[in-house]
């Protein structure tokens, strides 16, 4: 028979062993491992901001998928690559979000060189002729290239023109449909007018990235709206129709007038 005191002992161990073994940051039945999250430090920090995260691996295909990947095509700026783009098709249809689109980037990343219609005189030619040496969109030749090829300029370069891979795949061929708009090749007209003054942000510059750390989450409301019943200019409203395209116009505008000509207050529901 067993004595009193062994079988204390025995129920203390069966007691203690599955807390201390549960305690055990080694004893994880593979559910919880040593791992970088998407967009954390290396050094797994969350104070560290001079070391980058983590990148994509060389030639991955992004999780929404692709046009061409880069184990299909290269990177490499020469013709007989960016030659290779030509069949490629475009995905997305004209319409006037792809315009729209399309334009903010292009006025962002192309008008600089190529000018705001397309005709090379942008405004890098203006503070130096010497440096007009971008061609023109609207030449027969261009006009010519097949979709494929204007996303494979963009994504890869060519000669001097370097890549403007940074500006992402879809956002690509938004840019494509409104150089084709501005080529006269659309049923929709080519909107040319500045998407806004240099600075201004709101509307009037891409939304936010598909594939980067700045793509808000789902359930968040947006932060910035226009204000109902508005008629002044700010970040949210401004299209670049104004005439008188001045920050101090601009921000000089009033939101309501009241009867004796001073600015009425705003009523806050």
């Amino acid at each position: 028979m067993t004595n009193l005191p062994t079988r204390a002992l025995r129920a203390g161990v069966v007691l203690v062993l599955p807390v201390a073994f549960g305690a055990c940051s080694w004893f994880t039945d593979f559910k919880r491992q040593p791992q970088i999250e998407p967009w954390e430090p290396v050094s797994q920090n969350d104070a560290d901001s001079t070391t980058p995260p983590r990148g994509n691996p060389q030639y991955s295909v992004p999780v929404q998928g692709t046009a061409v990947a880069g184990w299909q095509i290269g990177y490499q700026p020469l013709p007989q690559v960016v030659d290779s783009f030509t069949p490629i098709p475009n995905p997305t249809a004209v319409s006037e979000a792809s315009l729209a689109n399309g334009k903010l980037h292009y006025q962002i990343n192309c008008a600089v060189c190529h000018g705001a219609a397309g005709d090379a005189n942008g405004g890098l030619k203006k503070v130096n002729p010497a440096y007009g040496f971008s061609p023109s969109l609207l030449t027969d030749q261009a006009k010519g290239r097949s979709d494929g090829y204007l996303y494979g300029m963009m994504r890869n370069g060519r000669g001097i023109m370097p890549s403007y891979n940074r500006i992402e795949e879809h956002d690509r061929w938004d840019v494509v449909n409104y150089v084709r708009a501005l080529q006269g090749k659309t049923s929709q007209p080519a909107d040319t007018l500045p998407a806004g003054y240099p600075g201004q942000n709101g509307t009037t510059v891409p939304g936010p990235s598909l594939t980067a750390p700045t793509r808000p989450a789902p359930f968040l409301k947006p932060t910035q709206q226009p204000t109902v019943g508005s008629p002044g200019i700010n970040a949210a409203t401004f299209k670049g129709n104004n005439e008188n395209d001045t920050m101090r116009k601009l921000h000089g505008a009033p939101h309501a007038e009241g009867a004796a000509g001073a600015p009425a207050k705003e009523k806050h529901e």
